[in-house]
């Protein structure tokens, strides 16, 4: 897949140069950094501005491109094995996810889970996740109440995130737990808040109906860990 935008550019270059197949350039770039690209031995292709524009479909790619190795989901299997899970159900917008999973990986979520959904596209999650998407165990999963039911078998505690839960900020958590969440305009259906074991809830100081799906993320999962 093609990823692009100086700053995905460079953090696949510094931490996963191996998943490189191509690279493809459409402005002159600083001799130390060539130097480094040129040290892979991969195709260096260059770009007039009209071809960048086409490859990155109108996106802001600064003029830096790479074509990597397709990337690899984590088998539920391997995220049985995790101790916090992060679980979106029916969550499909690129931003929000990749906003998610770079503060996953910051916060020391051990993995996240896409349920409720069939395909996603990778490559713009891991442009929005900053590259975190390379580094955070990451899995598929098409219904989320199949997947609550595989990780309550296992004893994995479910939170989920509702404006009906308990405060956050009073909770005792388990070591072993999920952090629900749904998309931002549905949120979570009856079904799947019955097979949770607690809802939990951010208290508003004032007055407001609901924060951005990614920033309550944030503070729910600094509460819990």
């Amino acid at each position: 897949m093609v990823v692009y935008g100086k700053q995905i550019f460079l953090h696949v270059l510094k931490k996963h140069p191996q998943l490189i197949q191509k690279i493809y350039l459409s402005k002159e770039i600083d001799k130390k950094l060539f130097s480094k690209v040129a040290s892979l031995n991969k195709d260096i292709i260059r770009l007039d501005n009209k071809k960048a524009q086409a490859l990155a479909r109108g996106g802001n790619h600064q003029g830096y491109f790479l074509e990597i190795d397709d990337f690899e989901y984590t088998p539920l299997e391997d995220m049985k094995r995790s101790q916090f899970l992060l679980v979106l159900s029916g969550v499909t917008d690129v931003g929000n996810i990749g906003a998610m999973i770079r503060t996953a990986y910051a916060l020391g979520v051990d993995g996240v889970i896409l349920s409720g959904i069939k395909s996603i596209n990778s490559a713009a999650i891991l442009r929005t996740s900053s590259g975190a998407m390379l580094d955070m165990p990451l899995t598929l999963f098409p219904d989320t109440l199949t997947l609550l039911n595989e990780l309550k078998q296992i004893k994995f505690f479910i939170y989920s995130a509702d404006m009906s839960g308990d405060d956050v900020r009073e909770v005792s958590f388990n070591q072993k737990k999920v952090l629900l969440l749904g998309s931002e305009g549905e949120g979570l259906s009856k079904k799947i808040l019955n097979k949770s074991d607690k809802k939990i809830s951010i208290k508003m100081a004032r007055d407001f109906d609901s924060l951005n799906v990614s920033v309550a993320f944030a503070i729910l999962c600094d509460r819990m860990r």
